[in-house]
């Protein structure tokens, strides 16, 4: 969220992001309008209560009856006005609560000009896309032939856009996982296991309510909501703290199941498990000082794409321009792998800079050693995402005869298997 403060003196800045974001930048007229309205009331009934405590303390001292009389009648009518204005302010402070909550962050001056994803800039490249003497095989053909992936129990059981993995495919994406978090441990980030479940405030804070209620699953009943990502719960772990500044990086790595009620488009994605309802996710999560959030961003990205290199993958690094930049971020580096049989450049990762964009929702603050207080900067990232990491795993190490080789960084997990046939 952003400081109303800033908006307040700097409207013009938040106007241009806007635009560069491709956004209508009338809001701001708006924002500044319900501030105006909201310190208005506030300061009406700053100077109502200061009348009503000195009236107070000569109603104390009057020896007249009739003159304590008539005081406390206009006060009456006073403490009925300050009741009216306590009601007011708070109105206005849901409504501008409510409209500034909307507003995307300010994207970094590093991040490029752009209307959409055609104009993301691929900074660079790594590693070379394996080349075979034969056609190969999409994922969704090469699962269904091993085994290892099957539609129709998803579709069965939950409904399209759902599929089980089985056998050495479902012992291949935990080995995927249980890969990651442990890569992640030795790149110094302290593992968490979060609930898969979080309240409405947590969601709030991290950014993702009220912008995205319609791609939530909620139980209505219980008020819970099914995370997203990973970044939602551990966004959550320091609400309302204070982190002492020696504390400062927190480094924090999860897998979580994430759940997204995607709007599938026609033709788009159709065939295989691109894209779906329910994912598994290891994230890479920072808190840290302002003045060091850029190092924590490189270092982010590094580690992704440590990840990557080590399972072999071919991968590119994208970073988005501000008109496919995301909510919460201010800059943000995607890493693509290349999946054989799909053909195509298939994004794992976003490693984003938030500022204080989510610190400041969720109210994270920092205690330096001169005792003064100052909102912290968050970063996330995918290390990496499934099942599209699965995805190049599969078609990228393909045999002629229909078989896989399992990656060797993976094989400690599988139990010595080698090969999936």
């Amino acid at each position: 969220m952003l400081d109303i403060t800033m908006i307040r003196e700097n409207p013009q800045v938040v106007r241009a992001a806007l635009e560069k974001r491709n956004l209508d930048p009338g809001v701001v007229d708006d924002l500044i309008r319900l501030d105006l309205e909201r310190r208005s009331y506030l300061a009406e009934v700053e100077t109502l209560k200061a009348e009503r405590n000195r009236v107070s303390k000569e109603i104390g001292s009057s020896k007249e009856k009739s003159e304590r009389e008539e005081k406390i009648n206009a006060m009456r009518q006073v403490g009925d006005r300050i009741a009216v204005l306590d009601e007011s302010v708070r109105q206005a402070d849901t409504n501008l609560r409510d409209l500034i909550s909307g507003v995307p962050n300010i994207p970094d001056d590093s991040t490029p000009l752009g209307k959409d994803e055609s104009e993301n800039v691929v900074i660079r490249t790594i590693g070379e896309k394996p080349v075979f003497n034969f056609d190969p095989k999409p994922h969704w053909q090469l699962g269904s032939e091993l085994g290892i992936i099957n539609f129709d129990q998803g579709v069965k059981i939950s409904g399209s856009r759902f599929y089980v993995l089985s056998g050495a495919g479902a012992r291949l994406q935990r080995a995927l996982i249980a890969f990651m978090l442990d890569l992640h441990i030795r790149q110094q980030y302290t593992e968490k296991y979060t609930p898969f479940m979080v309240k409405a405030e947590t969601l709030f804070a991290s950014g993702q309510l009220p912008k995205f209620v319609d791609n939530l699953y909620h139980d209505v009943e219980e008020d819970f909501w099914m995370v997203p990502t990973a970044e939602v719960p551990l966004t959550g772990l320091h609400m309302n703290d204070f982190i002492e500044e020696s504390d400062l990086p927190l480094r924090y790595t999860a897998y979580t199941p994430c759940f997204r009620r995607e709007k599938m488009s026609a033709g788009r994605d159709v065939r295989g498990i691109k894209r779906g309802h329910q994912f598994d996710k290891v994230e890479m999560y920072i808190f840290c000082k302002p003045e060091d959030s850029q190092h924590e961003l490189e270092k982010m990205l590094s580690d992704a794409e440590e990840t990557a290199r080590l399972l072999g993958l071919p991968y590119r690094i994208v970073q988005l321009c501000t008109g496919d930049l995301g909510f919460n971020a201010r800059v943000t580096y995607d890493i693509e792998v290349w999946a054989a049989g799909c053909n195509e450049w298939l994004e794992v990762s976003s490693v984003s800079n938030v500022g204080d964009f989510q610190a400041r929702r969720a109210n994270i603050k920092y205690r330096s050693e001169n005792g003064k207080t100052q909102l912290v900067h968050t970063l996330n990232g995918s290390g990496l995402g499934l099942p599209r990491a699965l995805i190049a795993v599969l078609e990228n190490n393909q045999q002629a005869d229909g078989s896989i080789r399992i990656p060797e960084i993976l094989q400690p997990w599988m139990g010595g298997i080698t090969e999936i046939r």
